[in-house]
């Protein structure tokens, strides 16, 4: 289960729909895998307006994971302009391609290649317990719970 999906789940029982505490599942016991992929920087361009930044971050310190900044940064932010040699007379916007920045390259990391492999996702208003097993999430309540 990628650390990115985890900004997009929700406690499963009615009675926490209702609640802010359902949202984010907090991770418990979890044992953490990268799973290397192709850095794709339009896929995180336009990922980052949807993610909700301090339930990412609070994710990021409960796995002991390396501190956000306190603000989501700007789209923008995620490449540095290119490097054109100053003999050339190509115009900087036509045809070259902006050079992801560390940060970009960070994001990439968090988001879709750090997994959670086992553990246990918690829901901060009931306590419910979602096993994580070979990384993927079981959210079937037992029938006294739905």
């Amino acid at each position: 289960m990628k650390i990115l999906t985890l900004n997009f789940l929700t406690c499963a029982r009615k009675a926490c729909k209702a609640t802010n505490a359902a949202f984010p599942l907090h991770p418990r016991d979890a044992e953490l895998e990268i799973v290397e992929t192709d850095l794709n920087p339009l896929f995180i361009r336009n990922i980052l307006p949807r993610i909700e930044w301090d339930a990412l971050r609070e994710i990021c310190v409960e796995l002991g994971l390396p501190t956000l900044p306190d603000a989501a940064p700007e789209p923008a932010a995620l490449f540095a302009e290119p490097i054109v040699p100053a003999d050339t007379m190509q115009d900087a916007d036509e045809g070259a391609e902006k050079q992801p920045t560390q940060l970009l390259q960070d994001l990439h990391r968090l988001l879709l290649e750090t997994t959670i492999a086992t553990g246990k996702l918690v829901c901060g208003n009931c306590g419910h317990e979602y096993a994580v097993k070979e990384g993927i999430a079981n959210f079937l309540l037992p029938s006294h719970l739905v």
